[in-house]
């Protein structure tokens, strides 16, 4: 019988720590998933650890190698990949509960339907202590934008998607750029559907020093095309308010400076906004240079 849920890993020099993910899998009550590692173009020994592991048969492994694109580029090929009705990432450093996936099925076979995007999840520290704060226990299903806007949510949250509708919105991969928001694509599905609220811990999360989300500056300067990508999609969002679109106007300005694109008032979706977002874009560019 076909699995329901892929547990898919970007990976990028990270055979250090693959193991603790790996580990976690093979613990699982349920084995109702197939494991696939996306090597990003990883120099170190990632593609000889994971053939071992293959080798073990404990669990279902994919492995594919890739030219490194970034966490994005890695994105986009594990969804062209993915065969199972859902996914799920599970980071290179992060590891699941071992009932995780047991909850993640057995929920999704409870509640699941064409009429949600999936399931949002907890993350947690290897504590168990939740990451910013439990989602909302009065609503069911809220977009992913909603649970931060207008219900308070803080933190990161684990999503499980329904493959079919990852397959849309890929990311664009600008050349000698590494980076693309991923929340990109949330947002994107946001429009036509909301996601299923389940307060269990979905994730172990270990935020490395080599992680993205620790170097978001240097991020941030390196690649600024795929930033302003970023931002002018989030202005063009249905659902959001003027004061949201106006920060995003001030980083789509601060990006369009650090890419030297003399066209960005004219190339932006709220031109008003970004003339406005103008003073305090010059502001976070000089930021940015300073502090990365």
């Amino acid at each position: 019988m076909a699995k329901l849920l892929t547990v898919f890993t970007p990976a990028y020099n990270r055979a250090y720590c693959l193991h603790e993910c790996y580990e976690s899998l093979v613990r699982q009550t349920c084995q109702d998933f197939v494991w696939m590692v996306i090597d990003d173009g990883s120099t170190d020994n990632t593609r000889e650890l994971v053939a071992g592991w293959i080798a073990e048969k404990k669990i279902e492994i994919q492995y594919y190698w890739q030219e490194n694109h970034g966490m994005h580029g890695a994105h986009n090929s594990a969804y062209e990949l993915i065969e199972t009705e859902l996914n799920v990432c599970i980071d290179s450093d992060d590891s699941m509960p071992e009932d995780a996936v047991e909850k993640i099925i057995s929920f999704w076979r409870k509640h699941g339907s064409e009429k949600v995007s999936g399931i949002v999840g907890l993350d947690v520290y290897k504590n168990g202590e939740v990451i910013g704060t439990i989602l909302p226990e009065t609503v069911e299903t809220s977009t992913l934008f909603d649970l931060y806007s207008k219900h308070g949510v803080t933190g990161d949250k684990k999503l499980v998607y329904r493959t079919e509708l990852t397959k849309y919105y890929p990311y664009p991969v600008f050349e000698n750029e590494k980076y693309v928001g991923l929340a990109y694509k949330y947002y994107k599905l946001d429009e036509d559907f909301e996601l299923l609220l389940l307060n269990e811990p979905l994730c172990i999360v270990e935020y490395l020093p080599d992680g993205s989300s620790l170097n978001m500056l240097r991020q941030y300067r390196k690649n600024p095309r795929g930033f302003a990508f970023y931002r002018v999609e989030l202005m063009k969002l249905p659902f959001v308010s003027t004061s949201y679109k106006f920060r995003q106007a001030i980083h789509y300005v601060s990006s369009s400076i650090l890419m030297r694109n003399r066209s960005f008032l004219k190339e932006a979706p709220s031109k008003l906004l970004t003339l406005l977002a103008m003073p305090l874009g010059m502001i976070l560019y000089v930021y940015v240079l300073v502090k990365s």
